[in-house]
């Protein structure tokens, strides 16, 4: 793989660009606090401005790694304020995966704005880091994120029964892939 770390990328409607540490409002706002967004993460919603701001202020420091893949995601008409997050939440050099978790405001659901955000980070990764493998995985109680894999074109590779958890506790997960050779 050829790391770069996290690079401006844009799309016909979105900007995906580095945080920085002025965007911990936004986030707070726009998605960290809602309990409906994070229904289904790993993370616990932010309880105050300052826990986005912490986090923010780790991730900013987080850039200087050329294998740190962390993207806000921007709705151009809205100025430079972030909607939304997208990474690469795991990767494995000697296999040359990448596994990418996202996460959007209620506020922007159902606009097929996650699907541009994912296929615009997966051809990155395909075409500049040169990953072999993509993937992403989601709670079976979470079938709309399940879409958004589909519509870029990963395919099902199945359900895992109570191997992972979220808010919600332990849960079963389906698990979608593509490999750059099925582009």
């Amino acid at each position: 793989m050829k790391h770069c770390g996290t690079q401006r990328l844009e799309t016909d409607r979105l900007i995906l660009r580095r945080y920085i540490t002025e965007d911990a409002a936004a986030m707070y706002k726009n998605w960290a606090a809602d309990e409906n967004v994070t229904r289904f993460l790993m993370w616990p919603p932010h309880t105050s401005l300052e826990v986005s701001q912490s986090v923010i202020d780790d991730w900013v420091k987080l850039y200087s790694d050329e294998r740190f893949y962390h993207w806000a995601i921007v709705l151009k008409e809205k100025g430079n304020e972030p909607i939304g997050d997208i990474a690469v939440v795991d990767m494995n050099d000697h296999i040359s995966k990448a596994h990418i978790g996202y996460c959007i405001g209620k506020e922007w659901w159902h606009r097929g704005i996650t699907s541009e955000a994912l296929k615009a980070v997966m051809d990155f990764l395909f075409d500049v880091v040169e990953v072999n493998r993509i993937e992403a995985r989601h709670d079976t109680k979470n079938p709309n994120s399940g879409r958004v894999m589909k519509k870029c074109g990963m395919k099902y590779e199945g359900t895992l029964r109570s191997n992972d958890w979220n808010n919600q506790g332990i849960c079963d997960s389906c698990y979608y892939g593509l490999l750059s050779s099925e582009r």
